[in-house]
């Protein structure tokens, strides 16, 4: 019976460390992503496509290589805890579009430049991938790309540009819009779509 139970507990024990190699995140993959992501905003801004177009590819390439549920639970804080399934579903939409709407302006201004992946790392449980901005007229800028894995696929969940951290400052903005609307989250979600 002894026999037969350490039997179990090494099959249990294997099975386990099985699924955490599958689900493991490596720099390389990390790295893989951000670059197929910078390749991707590198054609966008350089499309010369009228604004609304590019902004339409830009949540294309949030909601393919970003973690926008994350993203959005971050975000909103501990008002996520009291929003009904439906608000926070409606409100990852609305946030893809905010946010899809306001940093594609931003990485507008980047237009006749190149974003170019230099290292990668692991930091604590999580992936810094870094990329240096070079703009014409322009001192060169990082841009440093954080990237995690819950189910095996890795995905970006926040960034640093120039050194500010856009879900910390995202948390506040999107905190002081829902202050303002008296903690309605569905005010704050038809606000968030009526972003432009």
């Amino acid at each position: 019976m002894l026999q037969i139970k350490k039997i179990f507990a090494f099959c249990f024990l294997s099975l386990l460390f099985i699924s955490y190699e599958a689900h493991a995140l490596t720099t390389k993959q990390a790295n893989n992503l951000i670059t197929s992501l910078v390749e991707d905003i590198n054609t966008i801004i350089n499309s010369n496509k009228p604004p609304t177009y590019m902004y339409l590819d830009f949540k294309t390439i949030l909601t393919k290589y970003g973690d926008t549920k994350i993203m959005a639970q971050k975000v909103l804080g501990i008002d996520w805890r009291r929003a009904s399934i439906r608000q926070r579903q409606d409100f990852q939409k609305a946030f893809e579009h905010y946010l899809s709407i306001k940093y594609g302006k931003r990485f507008r201004e980047f237009l006749g430049g190149v974003i170019t992946v230099t290292k990668s790392r692991k930091v604590n449980s999580v992936f810094e991938v870094i990329s240096i901005v070079e703009l014409n007229n322009q001192a060169p800028f990082e841009v440093r790309w954080l990237v995690a894995s819950k189910d095996g696929t890795p995905k970006m969940f926040n960034l640093f540009i120039e050194g500010i951290n856009v879900s910390s400052s995202e948390k506040t903005e999107i905190g002081a819009m829902l202050d303002k609307r008296k903690g309605n989250i569905n005010q704050l979600i038809t606000h968030l779509w009526e972003t432009n």
